[in-house]
């Protein structure tokens, strides 16, 4: 896979998937714009550590509509071409409906919509217009296996992720004509610095026995997929989910 001299947006990039997607597409020859929302030490380090040049910091929230706009045009104002956007900003909260009161209830959902959902198809809709004057592009976007086998605990999380999908796939379907392919990845708990804050030793535990791997999947492996999928020769797979999980769940 070439990615040589190409223009690579992903959002969400300072650490974990974002960041192994980055160094990946430097790695063949990409041109990065590392989006992320605050942390500007860990964004630092992650361009710091890119391989090539013209790798450049983007910092908004994209949970704030008027903020897709204005990355995508700073993005363009720079670069002068979309070539890939890789939509890898998400969040997650813990609100089992059986134990949180209604206030984090409605919180949650809204956050979580408008982060993993909303914000997504704002960022779509600035980087197809971007696309199509100049031939198209790739769109990859980062869902979860929570999207197939419900997500107990977050619901708004899997809720959000099987929007995601059917949203993509609306996509590349009304894209496709525009040379504008559509790719999801959806990956199983991932070995990030996020799931190691966020987990207890006996919940790692519980995680790594439903893989026969016996083990999570690494950042660089979900980014392998999301390389494939904007990769020149993979347009005939516009609108393929590719799971990431270890075989932990089949569908």
């Amino acid at each position: 896979m070439d990615f040589q001299n190409k223009n690579v947006l992903i959002t969400g990039a300072s650490r974990g998937i974002g960041k192994a997607t980055a160094l990946a597409f430097a790695a063949k020859g990409a041109h990065v714009g590392l989006n992320f929302r605050s942390n500007l030490a860990e964004a630092e380090k992650t361009l710091e550590a890119l391989p090539g040049s013209g790798h450049r910091l983007f910092q908004y929230d994209v949970s704030v509509k008027e903020s897709t706009k204005d990355l995508v045009d700073d993005f363009m104002a720079h670069y002068g071409r979309l070539d890939v956007l890789v939509n890898n900003a998400g969040i997650g909260a813990f609100h089992a409906i059986d134990e949180v009161d209604f206030d984090t209830w409605t919180q949650a959902w809204d956050a979580i919509l408008g982060t993993n959902l909303i914000a997504v198809a704002n960022t779509c809709y600035w980087a197809t217009k971007a696309m199509m004057p100049h031939g198209g592009g790739r769109i990859v976007n980062v869902s979860s296996r929570g999207a197939f086998r419900g997500e107990p605990v977050q619901p708004a999380y899997g809720a959000s992720k099987a929007a995601l999908n059917s949203f993509s796939q609306s996509l590349a379907k009304r894209l496709a004509p525009h040379h504008i392919y559509v790719g999801v990845v959806a990956p199983g708990f991932t070995d990030t610095d996020m799931a190691t804050e966020a987990l207890t030793p006996a919940e790692r535990d519980n995680l790594l026995r439903e893989s026969p791997f016996q083990r999570m999947a690494q950042p660089k492996e979900v980014a392998h997929a999301i390389l494939f999928l904007a990769s020149e020769g993979a347009e005939y797979s516009s609108g393929t989910i590719i799971d990431v999980n270890g075989a932990s769940y089949l569908r």
